[in-house]
């Protein structure tokens, strides 16, 4: 089944030409919350929403849902709704803190039958009888499975945060290695997480980002490490560092500072640092992740440790081959000498299985 799942996801990314798929550009006017819809001119796109939540009595969880589309072929000669024009993949997780239990799982479908799509008119993307849904700054996120479930409401509380240049994230050297990409940095939100049949009311704080492109990667890229960080302060933080495959970071390597007040501001590589901690190594794939972190911003007189709430936080698709490190952490550190903490989620990618980079490639 993993293989079966490589090779499809390989094949989605090399069935068409990437000219003949709208690439990411300066010149897009990226705007919220017009942009919450669909772009099918562009061949990859997601939706995706994390979040820390606790109950009244201080039972924390953290979720993931997930929304891909990848397109297959812009234009099918085949005029029948089955032909497949777009694939929709959908990943979802719940941590249980307390009971040290990570479960996650995974949808691949097609639009053809209305099992899975996306709309372009307003923020509706859906797999089976997981979604993703907006009314009036309200977002309802919903995922069932056997083992876990989530039925959430977001509010959008801050004005959305535009990363890169005005919404424009280069990823690579080549020009069109990038995406249009933004982010709802801390939505108050409530709801239910269900785990193992119990049922729990939360609430917290949830990150929502949106990206699309067409070409991402470059083909000497290995993997990505992603960091949305929320401080007590009201500072929210997005950092992602590129490796490369010979061990170096790449320059595209890229953030946002969003402060309580005034202008959200871009950081390049020169701004902060990345270092790798103790790692964990995944039984299931072999994966050996960096689970904690040290972060510093010199300018901002940051200095923050980032450890997992949960070692083993890994996604890993049976159907697809898809692996990847997903989970919630905990941040303490200073700023300026004084003591702060907060919560978010960090994304490990190209430490076990390929599958993943190759599809943004």
């Amino acid at each position: 089944m993993r293989i079966v799942g490589v090779i499809v996801l390989a094949a989605v990314a090399t069935a068409i030409a990437p000219q003949e798929w709208r690439q990411a550009s300066r010149e897009y006017p990226l705007a919220v919350p017009r942009d919450h819809v669909s772009h099918p001119a562009f061949k990859i796109e997601w939706w995706y929403y994390t979040g820390n939540l606790d109950t009244t009595g201080g039972r924390r969880f953290g979720y993931q849902a997930t929304f891909f589309r990848i397109g297959v072929d812009l234009s099918p000669k085949n005029p029948s709704r089955f032909a497949v024009r777009d694939l929709f993949l959908a990943h979802a997780a719940v941590t249980d803190v307390e009971g040290k239990r990570y479960v996650s799982a995974e949808r691949l479908n097609r639009a053809g039958t209305g099992t899975a799509g996306a709309s372009g008119s307003e923020l509706a993307v859906w797999n089976a009888d997981w979604e993703a849904r907006s009314e009036y700054g309200r977002h309802m996120v919903h995922a069932r499975e056997s083992r876990f479930a989530f039925d959430l409401t977001l509010t959008e509380d801050r004005p959305a945060v535009l990363h890169g240049d005005h919404g424009y994230s280069q990823k690579g050297a080549t020009p069109g290695n990038a995406s249009e990409y933004y982010s709802l940095t801390r939505m108050p939100t409530e709801g239910t997480v269900t785990i193992e049949g119990e049922p729990f009311r939360v609430r917290g704080a949830s990150w929502m980002d949106h990206e699309f492109g067409t070409t991402f990667l470059e083909k000497y890229q290995q993997g990505w490490d992603w960091f949305a960080l929320q401080l007590e302060d009201g500072t929210d933080l997005m950092l992602f560092e590129l490796r490369r495959r010979d061990g170096s970071i790449d320059p595209h390597s890229s953030g946002t500072l969003a402060p309580v007040a005034g202008q959200p501001r871009r950081l390049d590589p020169a701004d902060f640092t990345l270092t790798p901690g103790r790692r964990w190594t995944s039984p299931v794939s072999g994966g050996a992740y960096p689970v904690e972190w040290q972060i510093r911003l010199p300018s901002e007189k940051l200095d923050l440790t980032i450890k997992p709430v949960l070692d083993a936080q890994e996604l890993v698709g049976m159907r697809t081959g898809i692996q990847y490190w997903e989970g919630a952490i905990d941040i303490e550190g200073t700023r300026d000498g004084h003591p702060i903490r907060g919560r978010g989620y960090v994304e490990l990618t190209g430490y076990a299985g390929g599958a993943l980079g190759d599809m943004l490639r």
